[in-house]
This record gives structure tokens, C-alpha cells and sequence, in this order.
């Protein structure tokens, strides 16, 4: 006669969450990549100086500002 083994008890309002595997991956990678460019910052490169870029960002600045 096979032995019954108990589930492990739970407290009153436990929630067993599960989460997939790219839950944990994604962020995981992104502080990887992130901690990469800042370890090693001569591998970024500033991208050719386009004025329209720097006029949206300032005018972006000014909003929140107000």
C-alpha cells in the first residue's frame, strides 16, 4: 500500500504564483546589455548631429518644465 504524502501546508491568503521563463529573462538581459554599454562606454558612438532631434527634445524639456 503506497504511502500518501501531504501537500506542503499554506497560510491563510497565500497566492502560488508562477512565472514564465521570459518573466525573469527579459529584465535579466536588459541589466546585462545596460551594464554592458556603461562598462564599456567607447563602444558607443554619438549619432551625427541632427539638428530636427535636439529642437523636439528641447521643445519636450520646455513642456514638462511648464
Amino acid at each position: 500500500m503506497p504511502a500518501h504524502t501531504q501537500s506542503p501546508s499554506r497560510t491563510k491568503g497565500s497566492v502560488d504564483i508562477r512565472l514564465p521563463w521570459w518573466a525573469v529573462a527579459l529584465p535579466m538581459l536588459a541589466f546585462v546589455v545596460l551594464l554592458v554599454v556603461i562598462a564599456d562606454p567607447a563602444q558607443a558612438h554619438a549619432a551625427n548631429g541632427d539638428p530636427a532631434m535636439g529642437r523636439i527634445l528641447e521643445h519636450i524639456r520646455h513642456t514638462l518644465a511648464r
